[in-house]
Formats: structure tokens, sequence, C-alpha cells
């Protein structure tokens, strides 16, 4: 099992940058297929994106696609979302997430089995 804790999220105006980063506890870090998902009040969870144990292998949803980057330092047990050009409709808890299956079925199943307890982006007009 893998402790994850984020960080980085706040309030920012249309058109602005934030990044997200996760720690992972442990020492198999560079084991797990890593992601991130959110999901905005009174709609459902978004698998926005992942990445593969060696960082290789990078998926991303439509709706972030050119403006969001993830990326991850097994060195130093952490994933990023360096999310750019934000827009209010990228307002949600953002969740890391982290699972021990390869990246190709990791992104086939949308799904990833251990969580962080999220951090809030809110995107101002």
């Amino acid at each position: 099992q893998v402790e994850l804790v984020e960080s980085g999220g706040g309030l920012v105006q249309a058109g602005g940058s934030l990044r997200l980063s996760c720690a992972a506890s442990g020492r198999t870090f560079s084991t797990y297929t890593m992601g991130w998902f959110r999901q905005a009040p009174g709609k459902e969870r978004e698998f926005v994106a992942a990445i593969s144990r060696g960082g290789g292998g990078i998926y991303y949803a439509d709706s972030v696609k050119g403006r969001f980057t993830i990326s991850r330092d097994n060195a130093k047990n952490t994933v990023y979302l360096q999310m750019n050009s934000l827009k209010p409709e990228d307002t949600a808890v953002y969740y890391c997430a982290a699972d021990g299956r390869e990246f190709r079925r990791v992104v086939a199943a949308r799904s990833m089995g251990s969580w962080g307890q999220g951090t809030q982006v809110a995107v101002s007009s």
C-alpha cells in the first residue's frame, strides 16, 4: 500500500497556472503507474492524466490535452501536474492516484487503486 499526499492547489484567475505535487510514501514508488483525477461538485470523477512507471507512457484527457503536463521524479517519490491556461471549468478537487498495474491496463480501466486526500483547485473567470 502506498500513501499519497497532494499539495499545490489554490485559487487562480483564468489563464493562470498551478503546479500540483503528490508525494508518495514507501520505497516502491517506481513500480506504480501514477495518475491524477478530478471531481467537480455535482459531476462525475474525471480521469485527467496518467504516467507510466518510467515516465515513457503518458495519457491525457482531451479536456486538458495541450494545457496540462504530468511528470514524475522517482528519486523524490513525487508526481506532478503542471496546469497552464486554466479555465473556470478546471475547478475541482484534484486527486493523486497510484496503481500497481501496467500503464496501458490502468488507462484502459480508467481507475486506480490508491488515492490521496485531494487538493482544491478553483479558477475564477
